[in-house]
């Protein structure tokens, strides 16, 4: 169920996301917070220079890897623009972090970019749920899933 928190903490990854669409990079952000409620760590993508492994909640479960004990990532959340490909999901789950909350989906995401005619990437987008269990998992929010799409809207039409 989301709640007050998580609406501030999501409206925080689209602002990451149009800073990433800013530096001509597409547009996603993430935010980790504590159990406490603090922002630990906060990114947005770089893969603009062609790595495509820079997103950034691939950075966060890293960072968190490095800097949180496993209690303390199993507590932790992490809040996403759009929910966790395959790659980072994996991540997630290797790391041992906690609920995902995102405020728009991967099949979202296709079918934007499928009504945009952009080219299909060659990494299937699945469901966090085929990729990791035993994880709390909250979105989409409709709400925010439009904000989202007029940034990728903004970044595709940019390239054309």
């Amino acid at each position: 169920m989301i709640n007050h928190s998580d609406l501030k903490h999501l409206k925080r990854c689209i602002e990451l996301a149009k800073t990433a669409l800013e530096l001509g990079d597409e547009p996603f952000g993430s935010v980790l917070v504590s159990a406490n409620g603090d922002v630990l760590v906060e990114d947005h993508n770089h893969v603009a220079g062609g790595d495509h492994t820079q997103h950034p909640e691939f950075a966060l479960a890293r960072w968190a890897a490095v800097n949180m004990t496993p209690d303390e990532r199993g507590k932790a959340t992490v809040y996403t623009s759009g929910e966790h490909c395959p790659m980072c999901a994996a991540a997630h789950g290797w790391v041992g972090l906690g609920r995902i909350v995102y405020a728009s989906s991967s099949e979202q995401l296709v079918q934007w970019l499928s009504e945009m005619g952009v080219h299909k990437s060659r990494v299937r987008n699945l469901p966090i749920q085929e990729v990791i269990r035993d994880t709390a998992i909250d979105g989409p929010v409709p709400e925010l899933a439009e904000q989202v799409r007029q940034l990728h809207r903004q970044f595709y039409e940019k390239r054309r």
